[in-house]
Parts: structure tokens; sequence; C-alpha cells
């Protein structure tokens, strides 16, 4: 399969909220535009969120607006479940082939649910980070587009399989699916390749594994998210309890050379946020904050300075050293106050772990692009290759946007 494009052509490579902005900008003035994700949905890590700051207004009026327009420009072509092999040639004449999984449901589904009712085999929520479980015929979320099934065929059973085609009236089960690879013909390279939670479990003092009562920030955003795992309600992961006390660990992953060496700039801003979310259903609950340094800059100051002056919320300067899992299913976190030069022991119902932010790009430099030391790849226009959003740094929704829009004003001028 091959697709080739007129002059001036843009492949923008991941479609959450960087992409699709990128994607729109370039099309909306002209150009042909091809929009990948490696995702079943697009709409990437922004899809995920609670809310994003500072008006803490829901993700879902940014990517509907978004993907309406998508739906309505005959210039973008999006492609789901598809990733980059190769890219050969240079800036107004590049080659990428590309490869798309089986999705092992085809375009006639309707979204009707009469497959997932049909099976009987269930995997861990991937998008929930694995905090329930779910059909193996799944939607990937209420408001995924494409809004189209998903079968996960080797978690099934043979008979799993018969009874989910047999189930579906529109012929859209197909188990048969092959993976795909096509190539295209684009002047320009967008990577809005976006991020990844840095791996809690490879922080050995954490321990993130010892306990359900240890969360990460972007699990606490889908405890806290009407569509997510409890229906918005904060509970602690194991036994459904209404936590009376939360820990906060920030840095966890961050500015440490043993892990990433970078700061990942918005985790001190997602913890305010989510101290917003407790203080939403638990007035009273007491939170413990310990960190390095608190960095809000900007225009995010005056956020920060409602929830420091909370008075059931400690900030503790400190580094945790260890994370104790106890018998009644919270944990004790342990921490040297380096203001006082003292040792704490705080116990705590539920404990959040502040994870960095991680390139999801990891073979940038097989591609032909060039990254930094954090492993973020480098903007070179001059090549072709154009990073936006959190390919580029770690940034906040704001900032993507930003930096997207100007990666498409640099892409639409290459090749003309």
């Amino acid at each position: 399969m091959s697709n080739t494009a007129g002059n001036g052509a843009v492949l923008v490579v991941g479609g959450g909220i960087s992409g699709l902005t990128a994607a729109l900008e370039a099309a909306e003035v002209g150009n042909d535009v091809f929009v990948i994700d490696k995702n079943p949905y697009f709409g990437g890590r922004v899809a995920q969120l609670n809310q994003y700051f500072p008006k803490l207004c829901p993700p879902t009026c940014g990517l509907e607006i978004n993907f309406k327009r998508l739906k309505d420009n005959r210039k973008i072509r999006s492609y789901s479940m598809t990733t980059v092999k190769s890219v050969s040639g240079g800036p107004g004449n590049f080659t990428v082939e590309l490869e798309t999984a089986p999705r092992f449901v085809n375009s006639n589904c309707t979204a009707c649910g009469d497959c997932a009712a049909a099976c009987t085999d269930e995997i861990d929520d991937p998008f929930n980070f694995g905090m329930r479980k779910i059909k193996a015929a799944y939607l990937p979320h209420e408001m995924a587009f494409p809004r189209r099934f998903v079968l996960a065929k080797d978690a099934c059973s043979d008979e799993c399989l018969a009874a989910v085609k047999a189930s579906c009236k529109y012929n859209a089960i197909d188990t048969e699916m092959q993976t795909e690879t096509f190539t295209l013909q684009v002047s320009s390279i967008i990577w809005s390749t976006g991020w990844n939670p840095y791996e809690a479990e490879k922080i050995d003092n954490l321990k993130f594994n010892s306990s359900p009562a240890i969360i990460t920030n972007m699990m606490m955003e889908r405890l806290a998210a009407d569509n997510g795992p409890t229906a918005g309600k904060i509970l602690r992961p194991g036994d459904d309890k209404e936590p009376e006390s939360f820990a906060f660990v920030q840095c966890a992953g961050s500015r440490d050379e043993n892990h990433m060496e970078h700061c990942s700039y918005i985790c001190c801003m997602a913890t305010f946020k989510q101290i917003s979310y407790i203080r939403e259903q638990y007035p009273e609950a007491k939170i413990y904050v310990f960190y390095i340094d608190l960095r809000t800059p900007g225009k995010y100051e005056s956020f920060r300075e409602k929830f420091t002056a909370d008075e059931n919320t400690t900030f503790i300067k400190g580094k945790v050293a260890d994370i104790i899992a106890e018998g009644d299913g919270g944990v004790t976190v342990v921490a040297e106050d380096t203001l006082s030069a003292k040792k704490i022991q705080q116990k705590v119902d539920m404990c959040v772990l502040a994870t960095g932010m991680k390139p999801a790009m990891e073979q940038g430099e097989q591609l032909g692009l060039t990254v930094d030391g954090n492993g973020f790849i480098v903007s070179e226009p001059e090549k072709g290759m154009i990073s936006a959003g959190c390919a580029k740094a770690a940034v906040d929704v704001y900032s993507s946007g930003q930096s997207s829009t100007a990666a498409a004003l640099k892409a639409i001028q290459i090749g003309r």
C-alpha cells in the first residue's frame, strides 16, 4: 500500500494534543497532512487527565473541538495503531515506511457493544493503568476517536473469539486481520510523540509494588475522573477505603542521576491540582507533600499560593528514603526534613508518587533524529524534522499548543 501527496505534505507522528494541534494548523492553510498514533485512539495523555490547569477544565472540551475539526477537514488522513518503521530521503522529499497493527475490528464497527457483551475473557484496562479489568473486546474509553472497538485477540480463547465474532451483526470482527505496511511521500515530519510516566517500579526506595496504596500521579488522574475505574471517587486501590490522609512524593524519578536527570517541570503543578481533587471530596483530609523544590513558574504562582495556605496540608522539604507498607493497608513515608534536620515517619492511608515525564520516543536516533541528553527530540527544521510538545521538552498542555503551532508554521514552509 502506498500513499503520495502533493508538494508540502506533512506527516505528524503522534496524535495527542500536540499532534492534533500541529496537524490541524498545517491542514487549515491548505497542506495535505497525515497524522498517526500508536494507540487505537487519538488524544494521547490529555485524554487520560481528569482536568488540566490553570482553569481546571476537563480535557473533553479541547479534544472534542479538535476531533470535530479533524473529521471536517478533507486535507487530513488519520491512522491509528500505526508507527514509523523507517525514514529515507530529505527535506521536501521524504519516503516514510509505516506499519499498522491489526485491531481485529474493521470499519464496519458501530461501537454498539455487542462484542463486549459476548466476550468471556478479560484484560487489565490499559487506559486506567490496570486499575480494573475490562473485556478483551473493548472501546478504549468513552470518548475514543475513532469510535471503534478493539479486540485483544491474544487474550482470548478460541471459544471467546467464536462468541465475539458471532455476536456482531455488522461483520466487523476480523480475527484474521494482519499487520499492514505502507509508505508515504511527504515534505516534512513533525514529531509529537509525547511522553510516558517514568516507571515507578524502577525506583527501589519508593516500593511501588509493595502496596496498592502507593499509586502514581497519572493513576490519581484516573481515580478522580468520572470515566475512571471508580467513577470519579478517590478510593484506595485494593480495599476501596475512603482515605483520610495522603502523601505526595515529588520528583519520583526526576532530578536523579540514577533515573532521569531533568526536571519534569509540571509535576509540582500536577500535585497542587490533585490536592484540589482531594479537597473537593475530602475537605478535612490530612495531606503531606515531600519535595526537593516546589516549581510553579510564572502564571502558576497564584494557583500554588491557594494550596500552600491550606491548613490541613503540610509541606516537608526532604527526599523520601523509604515507604513501608503497613498491615492496615496504609503506608509509612520515611524522609529527612532538611529544614529541621529531623527524621520523619509519616503514616498515611494513600501515597501518590509524582512520577516524572519520560520522552515516549525511544528509537529516535535509528530514524535519523537528533536527541538531547535526556532523550527529547531536537527540532531541526533545516533537516525537515521538527519536534513539538512533550517530544521536545517536558511541558504543560498550554505550552504544547504553542509549540505545536510553531512546528506547523515551520513544517509548511519546507518543500514549497
